[in-house]
């Protein structure tokens, strides 16, 4: 079997798979409990001032038949106590040396307030230090997690002032309700941090109930937003993640969280740049033991690859991620039909027929026999009768042998701008060929 074990910026952990801080890592019980499971490491559910948390809670969206496509919570920072914490967290620690012990934090904005935290929690012994910038409820009304995680010059500060106190690794936690991720991320590296952790929740409202009329949850009637998170948010996710790898200013390890719920997941979010992986709504939805598969899973994946190390994955994808303008126009797709397994249920024909470039017919056979056909010279490629199809393997995507070379919107600019500095006066014909 492969290698699983990974260093995050000096955290060392037996695999990838962390515990994020959440309700799952509230205490030594459950994080102890989690370890036995087989998890690698686990973030400590954020320590700061104890608050007090309202019920109700959670609240979830169900969809197509599948429960918790999205999960919404209103829950704060840990309401416990912070020497019961610390006691946890030593025990914790001195019964798992080898796994990644991390402690999330969250404080005023203030350089003693971080300062008298870092050092008690370092005292006792952890592996690495997440600093909570992303919360996006309640505490942010307090001017903390998001409310700082929005603004660059808070985040590169804060970050700075840990990093006075602090001897072990620092990650930044960024929140995703900010235009430009990699924004902060620029700002946590500028401030000294050793990595940086994305995604947090993202500003949320799970629901109404139509028939009260309050918001789902409600806490007496009144409702707020929350933070969402679960399988629904792994794109939004995995294009941050994504975003962060690939700019050079930022260039340091990334726990990648948001909607990781197996281990192809965990796959993605390593090729698009991540150290390693944070989980917090599959195991509430599951429960610990789901890691077991996410081992076994990414074992397997990588002794089929012939890959010795799951570090031989990290950021594997990530030069293959750009921007629009970088894409190749002269690239093709066109979709054709398999009739030995299509069904004839006619989603694909009524999705491009109402919704996209009507090029899917419907002819008889000379037996009666109706069946579709893809009108493939008007067909641009979209992919949404294969995306609608119910059948695995109905409908195929087929690239087009290219009849042009190579050419990008940005490489098209170019040249057209080249050509109206002047570059080819001779020919002033050539730019609307361009």
């Amino acid at each position: 079997m492969a290698d699983l074990r990974i260093n995050l910026a000096g955290i060392a952990s037996p695999n990838p798979f962390w515990l994020a801080s959440a309700p799952p890592t509230n205490t030594g019980y459950q994080v102890q409990r989690a370890f036995e499971a087989g998890w690698g490491g686990a973030v400590w559910k954020t320590l700061g001032d104890p608050i007090i948390n309202t019920s109700s809670r959670f609240a979830a969206v169900h969809f197509n038949g599948q429960r918790v496509a999205g999960f919404n919570n209103i829950e704060l920072i840990s309401d416990r106590p912070l020497e019961i914490n610390l006691k946890e967290i030593y025990e914790t620690k001195r019964r798992f040396p080898n796994h990644a012990v991390v402690v999330s934090l969250m404080v005023e904005p203030k350089q003693e307030k971080w300062h008298e935290i870092v050092k008690r929690v370092e005292d006792i012994g952890v592996d690495g230090l997440e600093l909570n910038f992303g919360c996006p409820h309640g505490m942010a009304e307090r001017g903390m997690g998001a409310a700082s995680g929005q603004q660059p010059d808070l985040v590169e500060m804060q970050t700075m002032w840990v990093k006075e106190a602090a001897r072990t690794p620092v990650i930044v936690k960024l929140t995703p309700n900010i235009t430009d991720i990699t924004a902060t991320a620029k700002a946590a590296v500028r401030g000294g941090a050793d990595a940086i952790s994305l995604i947090n929740t993202i500003n949320s409202l799970a629901g109404v109930d139509i028939e009260t009329w309050n918001t789902i949850p409600h806490v007496g009637g009144k409702g707020a937003h929350g933070g969402y998170c679960g399988p629904a948010v792994k794109p939004i996710a995995l294009n941050m993640v994504a975003e962060c790898a690939r700019n050079p200013l930022v260039g340091v390890p990334i726990s990648g969280i948001g909607g990781i719920s197996g281990w192809k997941d965990a796959v993605e979010f390593l090729l698009m740049g991540s150290t390693g992986v944070q989980v917090c709504t599959a195991a509430m939805h599951h429960g610990f033991s789901i890691v077991e598969d996410m081992i076994d899973g990414l074992n397997n994946y990588l002794d089929s690859k012939g890959l010795l190390s799951v570090n031989e994955l990290i950021g594997k994808s990530v030069e293959q991620y750009s921007d629009w303008g970088d894409l190749d126009l002269n690239y093709a797709v066109v979709a054709r039909i398999e009739q030995e397994t299509c069904i004839l249920c006619n989603k694909c024909h009524i999705a491009c027929e109402d919704t996209s470039h009507q090029c899917i017919e419907r002819h008889t056979d000379e037996n009666g026999a109706a069946y579709l056909k893809v009108r493939e010279e008007d067909c641009v490629g979209c992919n949404l009768c294969s995306i609608v199809c119910p059948v695995e393997g109905a409908i195929t995507m087929l690239e087009v042998p290219a009849a042009e070379m190579p050419l990008s919107w940005n490489q098209r600019q170019a040249a057209i701008a080249a050509l109206g500095n002047g570059k080819d006066s001779d020919n002033p014909g050539k730019k609307e060929a361009v």
